[in-house]
């Protein structure tokens, strides 16, 4: 486990990383940000750099950039200390990344449940304005770029980037079909990225340390480091940062976690492992690492946790696509046959394990894709081995 971490080191000045990256061709800061093997930390892990990269090509005269901070995630709380703390180095990042790929406008979706952070983020843009790293004319008038918060409405699937497209142009949260994507057509049908809050975070440091220097923070060929939220049955929660390709027994241990019956890594859409599981990799190749890990010690009843993790899919599902808007409802309806041992043994749970691999590859977006998993994981490694009959 790597002691080499970003918010560990000593910050850089306020603006020295966009004064650099002006300094350098729009591409050449995209192609460093590419470089850098940056995959968005909101949970999606595609690379951010390819994203300027394509939008920095796409045609139109209108760009944007938008900060993901919809943290709905159950368990996820890592942005929002991030924005607590460090809001002058995120929208720092994100200026640099309207200098790439020739955007002026940045806007902020924030979670509903967020309203104490606008005046945080408000008085960071009003600091940067008077330094003059934001608004018309910086860096002697090579570019411009300015920040707008926009208030999301409470909708989990707003986390999936063309929802919350859908909801900052006043329509119901629903994921676009794709192609187009956004980077060709986003907000308001122009060229746009969306990262999360972490991402833009990391960029800043990037610029000022080389791409090279990112990549060999990481684990195994992994790169940069990652923040997670840890949660539940230990006795240190809270948000640490480890390299990227760590083990998850190094966060069990650094959190006080004893007992470990699960772990669940990447929300309630990522995977539940055992307790013993422990050199499971934090990494886009192993465990998700979106950032929520919440700890489950043996006291826990795991069909219950199971039953309120599908209770909440149903409630949040947007309802657009019939594997995801039936699906949910119909693994709820088996979770509950469960309990009233009405519905046992591998044979009988069958169809319903069919029915989630039906759902990951039907459904229209991520949330239908990956809300099955928890249903597969706890009934598999927990419900199906307490009678004798688990798997994998």
């Amino acid at each position: 486990m790597k002691k080499e971490v970003l918010l560990s080191a000593n910050q850089p000045e306020l603006g020295s990383a966009l004064r650099k990256a002006a300094s350098m061709t729009s591409a050449d800061v995209a192609f460093e940000v590419r470089n850098a093997k940056l995959q968005g930390r909101g949970g999606a892990g595609f690379p951010a750099g390819v994203k300027w990269v394509l939008a920095g090509g796409a045609s139109g005269a209108q760009k944007y950039v938008v900060c993901n901070a919809d943290e709905g995630e159950p368990g996820t709380f890592k942005d929002r200390i991030l924005i607590e703390k460090y809001a002058d180095r995120l929208l720092e990042g994100m200026a640099i990344a309207g200098y790439a790929i020739g955007a002026d406008t940045g806007l902020i979706y924030l979670r509903a449940e967020y309203p104490y952070l606008v005046p945080v983020i408000e008085e960071a843009a009003s600091r940067l304005r008077q330094a003059g790293l934001l608004g018309r004319g910086i860096m002697g008038g090579k570019f411009s770029f300015d920040v707008e918060i926009r208030k999301g409405a409470g909708a989990y699937v707003c986390g999936e980037e063309t929802a919350l497209l859908e909801s900052m142009e006043g329509r119901r949260g629903e994921p676009r079909n794709k192609p187009p994507y956004p980077v060709n057509s986003g907000f308001r049908g122009c060229p746009t990225i969306i990262n999360n809050v972490e991402t833009f975070i990391a960029v800043p440091h990037i610029i000022l340390n080389g791409a090279d220097w990112f990549l060999a923070l990481g684990e195994g060929g992994d790169s940069g480091t990652k923040l997670f939220s840890i949660s539940g049955d230990v006795e240190r929660p809270g948000v640490y940062e480890l390299a990227m390709g760590s083990k998850i027994g190094d966060l069990l241990d650094l959190a006080g976690a004893v007992d470990v019956q699960a772990v669940q890594v990447g929300g309630a859409s990522g995977k539940t492992i055992p307790g013993s599981d422990r050199d499971r990799v934090l990494s886009f190749r192993d465990l998700p690492p979106g950032g929520s890990v919440i700890v489950f010690d043996g006291s826990r009843d795991m069909l219950g946790v199971l039953e309120n993790f599908m209770e909440f899919f149903v409630h949040e599902s947007c309802g657009q696509c019939t594997p995801c808007r039936e699906g949910n409802s119909r693994l709820l309806d088996a979770v509950h046959a469960i309990r009233a041992g009405s519905l046992s043994g591998r044979e009988a749970l069958a169809p319903y394990l069919d029915l989630a691999e039906t759902m990951k590859q039907g459904s229209k977006c991520g949330f239908g894709q990956t809300s099955s998993n928890c249903f597969v994981d706890i009934v598999n490694r927990f419900v199906l081995k307490a009678d004798g009959q688990g798997g994998n």
